[in-house]
């Protein structure tokens, strides 16, 4: 029985947990054409909700992170289902690698089990990076050419050119400390935006 046991274990390649996500506008039968996708892509289990991308709990899927153990696939249907940008989705594939889960994209063909999969994710993770530096080197040459031409107005315009960097900073983990220091935002404009976007409701002091 120890024998037949351990082969058990060796070859437990965990479940296929499935994750549906609509806007709070989109129609009921879109979630349900997303399930049967899932349900014939041999999911285990299915996590619905109908809750827009911008959504900072999207509780569901929270859930389904949370559910997901070493040796499972997690699989969605399109990539705007799960993550709202490319530093999102490099953000959600980094906690599903550390704990030691598969992603798959059934639309993009995408498998993280594969060494293709593994590569696009790379590739994606390293577009995020360059799109960042590249946003934040114009915007420290748009103020330096402004102040040089004594024309820079302080830091509310700068401020709400930055708030998608903001708080794709913030979804990968960042301090505030390290958002200000990045971007050149005042503290309480980094937390007005933060606020904002549902991230957080701590006031600056």
């Amino acid at each position: 029985m120890d024998a037949a046991h351990s082969n058990n274990v060796a070859t437990y390649r965990g479940q296929l947990v499935g994750y549906a996500r609509t806007s709070t506008t989109d129609q009921r039968a879109g979630l349900a054409a997303q399930e049967r996708d899932l349900t014939a892509a041999g999911c285990d289990r299915i996590f619905s909700e109908q809750t827009s991308a911008k959504d900072a709990k999207r509780t569901e899927l929270q859930r389904a992170l949370e559910h997901l153990r070493e040796g499972d696939t997690f699989i969605v249907t399109k990539l705007d289902r799960l993550a709202r940008s490319v530093a999102d989705l490099v953000d959600i594939t980094s906690k599903l690698h550390s704990k030691g889960v598969g992603l798959r994209i059934l639309a993009m063909n995408l498998d993280t089990g594969t060494p293709t999969g593994k590569l696009m994710v790379n590739l994606l993770g390293s577009i995020a990076e360059f799109e960042r530096e590249l946003m934040l080197e114009r915007q420290r040459e748009g103020i330096a050419a402004a102040k040089a031409e004594g024309k820079y107005k302080g830091r509310a315009p700068t401020a709400q050119r930055e708030a998608d960097t903001i708080i794709c900073m913030k979804d990968e983990g960042k301090s505030v400390a390290e958002i200000i220091s990045a971007t050149g935002v005042g503290r309480s404009s980094v937390f007005s935006i933060l606020k904002e976007a549902g991230r957080t409701t701590t006031r600056p002091i």
